[in-house]
């Protein structure tokens, strides 16, 4: 385990209390898997012990105040005086199959630059082709062109991962070569077509 010395709790001895304190529906974790997968975003990782409430924080070492998590979750997590947040960070993330959060997190931030799901803007593309949308045609065409784009995209030095901003363009990319492959205008929705944003905060007041 990567993390600080200092913590005399154990891996085992956190997933004993919290296992006994949490279900584990709606988390991204089974706790049959939780020594080796991050709480937050199920993948597989070499795992850090976090603490709920910060050591600077007046927070404890022991089970009750320490999760397993990714060093990139790590970095991610809220910093507060208040057990209750991070439990609710971790289930507002859960994801229903491992492998799936990152991608998942990539399409959030795709939505939130294109006000548009990348599934809905692939399936547009497809139907103006004339390609049904269930079809294993249709999902060997998307994932052929994910897996091209993917393959073009680089990580940020220093980190070993796609961000969400790469994943969101990966995804964009991709649906504009699929469109070009089959000859068709991208966007396909014409709702998105000379999309105005409105102010990205204006949601938020």
């Amino acid at each position: 385990m990567n993390d600080r010395q200092h913590i005399k709790t154990t891996v085992q001895e956190s997933i004993d209390y919290w296992s006994r304190h949490v279900n584990e529906c709606g988390l991204s974790v089974d706790w049959s898997e939780a020594e080796t997968h991050c709480w937050r975003c199920g993948c597989k990782r070499n795992l850090e012990r976090c603490h709920i409430v910060p050591h600077a924080l007046g927070g404890k070492d022991e089970p009750s105040n320490i999760v397993l998590l990714c060093h990139r979750c790590h970095a991610e997590g809220p910093n507060v005086n208040d057990p209750e947040i991070m439990w609710d960070w971790l289930k507002a993330y859960g994801v229903s199959y491992y492998g799936t959060f990152w991608k998942i997190v990539g399409m959030k931030e795709y939505r939130f630059i294109y006000r548009h799901s990348v599934l809905k803007e692939a399936e547009a593309i497809l139907e103006s082709a004339g390609i049904p949308v269930d079809s294993p045609l249709a999902q060997k065409l998307f994932n052929d062109h994910l897996d091209r784009a993917t393959q073009e995209a680089s990580i940020h030095y220093g980190q070993p991962y796609f961000n969400a901003a790469t994943m969101a363009g990966i995804f964009r990319v991709a649906l504009k070569k699929m469109a070009k492959t089959l000859g068709v205008d991208f966007p396909s929705l014409p709702e998105v077509r000379d999309i105005a944003h409105e102010p990205w905060w204006s949601e938020l007041t």
